[in-house]
C-alpha cells in the first residue's frame, strides 16, 4: 500500500474552481423557473448545468493532479470525456428535476439524489480513467461515504439554487458548494487504495507535468466560466424567481 502527499497549491486551485463555478452556475440556475419552454428553458438549463457540472469537473481533475502519486500518471482520453458529460447532464436533470413546476421536497430530493449519484459517477469513472503502474482499490466504508457527501451536496446546492435572492447570499452559498464538491472528491481520493508494481517504483518521475496540466485546465474553465458569467450579468432578471421554498 502507497501513502500519497497533496500539493497545497493545486488543491486550492481545485477549490477556487469549484467555487467559481458554484457561483456562475447559480447565477444562472435562476433563470430556469421563469424561463419560456422550448429553447429559452434549454439554453438556460444548458449553461447553468455546464458551469456548475464544468466546475465540478474542473475541479475533480485538478484534485487528481493534486495528488502525487510518485509514478507517471496518463488519462484514458474516452473516459475522461465520459465523466465530463456525466457531469454536466446529471447536473442538468437535477436543475430541470427541481427548477420547474411546482417546488416540492420529493422532487428536491430526487433530483439530488440523481444529481449526486452522477456526479460520483463522474469522479469514479475519472479515476477508471487513470493509467499507471499499479493496482487499485477501494476502501468500501469511505467509498460509500463520498457518494452520501456528494448526494448531500447536490441537494444542497439544488436548493440554493432556486431559494437565495441576493448576490452575497449567493457568493456565500457559492464558497459552501465548493466545500462540499471537495469534501465529496477528497474523501473519494481517501478511498483509493493503491499498491505500487515493482516497475513503477524504479521508473523516473516528476510532478511538474501534472502542476502544467492542472494550469492548463484552470486557465480553460476560468475563461469558459466567465464567458457565462458575462451572459449571466447581461441578462439578469430584476429578481429571482424561486421554485422552492414558497
Amino acid at each position: 500500500m502507497m501513502e500519497v502527499e497533496y500539493n497545497l497549491l493545486l488543491v486550492l486551485v481545485s477549490y477556487a474552481i469549484a467555487v467559481f463555478g458554484s457561483y456562475v452556475g447559480l447565477n444562472l440556475a435562476i433563470r430556469v423557473p421563469s424561463a419560456k419552454p422550448g429553447t429559452d428553458l434549454y439554453f438556460w438549463v444548458a449553461l447553468s448545468s455546464i458551469a456548475i457540472g464544468g466546475a465540478i469537473w474542473s475541479m475533480h481533475y485538478i484534485g487528481m493532479m493534486a495528488v502525487d502519486m510518485k509514478m507517471p500518471v496518463t488519462y484514458d482520453l474516452g473516459l475522461t470525456i465520459v465523466s465530463m458529460l456525466l457531469a454536466i447532464c446529471f447536473v442538468a436533470v437535477g436543475i430541470v428535476i427541481v427548477g420547474r413546476g411546482e417546488p416540492s421536497v420529493a422532487k428536491l430530493i430526487g433530483g439530488g439524489v440523481l444529481t449526486g449519484l452522477g456526479v460520483a459517477a463522474m469522479h469514479y469513472t475519472g479515476m477508471a480513467s487513470m493509467q499507471m503502474d499499479a493496482t487499485m482499490s477501494y476502501n468500501i466504508p469511505l467509498l460509500i461515504l463520498s457518494i452520501v457527501i456528494a448526494i448531500a451536496a447536490a441537494i444542497a446546492a439544488l436548493w440554493l439554487a432556486f431559494n437565495l435572492r441576493g448576490t452575497l447570499q449567493r457568493f456565500g452559498s457559492a464558497f459552501i458548494m465548493g466545500l462540499a464538491v471537495c469534501g465529496m472528491h477528497y474523501t473519494g481520493i481517501a478511498a483509493m487504495e493503491m499498491t505500487m508494481t515493482d516497475h513503477s517504483m524504479s521508473m523516473d518521475y516528476t510532478h511538474a507535468g501534472a502542476i502544467s496540466s492542472s494550469i492548463i485546465i484552470f486557465i480553460g474553465s476560468a475563461i469558459v466560466l466567465s464567458l457565462l458569467w458575462v451572459i449571466a450579468s447581461k441578462n439578469a432578471p430584476k429578481q429571482a424567481t424561486l421554485a422552492f421554498g414558497e
